[in-house]
């Protein structure tokens, strides 16, 4: 018989509490080895349960999005480092494609490493799967790199810790510049994905930027 004290912990007849996941795999292949499949069954159920989570996608426009990028002073609040307004790196890839290159599908062989490292992203906290609300005060600028390990996962099962948001007067993602250069070339501004992101900046506040 196996009792449960919280999740994820097992204790045996004998009073062994078994702490970790692993062991907890241990008693499923021991139940196995002895025969008893129906049992390593139910112990995996009860104390190791897949739960497949929801689908949850969530877009988000470009000015709300922009919104949490300026709060976090454009920081990955997953490690601390800086991250881009987002069309900085389009519009590299735009004037210097051959050097920044760009797949419209984030092909990894035709995209520049650096969409990965510092393009950034909204990512929940705490998962909207595993229970987080789906509002600002849980959402964090982070890398596209960063994100895609997160996944579903939560801070304390990856051992990752929130980073203070960046301060905008030291660091404003290149925002202050892409804007000036941006706006000196019509043509720039025409491309959709760059032009979502000028009109949201510029119907924006809270950055120190004068145009």
């Amino acid at each position: 018989m196996i009792s449960v004290t919280d999740g994820y912990w097992l204790v045996r007849p004998k009073g062994q509490v078994m702490e970790d996941r692993a062991n907890v795999i241990k008693i499923i292949c021991e139940t196995l080895s002895s025969g008893d499949t129906a049992g390593a069954s139910e112990i995996a159920r009860r104390h190791y349960p897949f739960l497949a989570p929801p689908t949850t996608i969530r877009k988000f426009t470009e000015k709300q999005a922009l919104r949490v990028f300026v709060r976090d002073g454009f920081i990955d609040r997953y490690s601390g480092n800086r991250l881009l307004f987002p069309p900085v790196l389009r519009l590299l890839s735009v004037m210097l494609p051959t050097a920044f290159p760009f797949h419209r599908n984030w092909k990894m062989t035709e995209t520049h490493p650096a969409y990965w490292g510092l393009f950034p992203t909204l990512d929940h906290i705490v998962p909207v799967a595993r229970g987080g609300p789906d509002d600002e005060d849980n959402l964090v600028s982070t890398s596209m790199l960063r994100n895609s390990a997160k996944a579903n996962w939560t801070l304390e099962e990856l051992g990752w810790s929130i980073h203070p948001p960046g301060d905008m007067n030291q660091w404003d993602g290149m925002l202050a510049w892409c804007m000036e250069f941006a706006k000196k070339d019509e043509a720039i501004i025409k491309d959709k994905y760059i032009g979502r992101w000028y009109r949201a900046a510029l119907s924006s506040s809270g950055w120190p930027m004068s145009l």
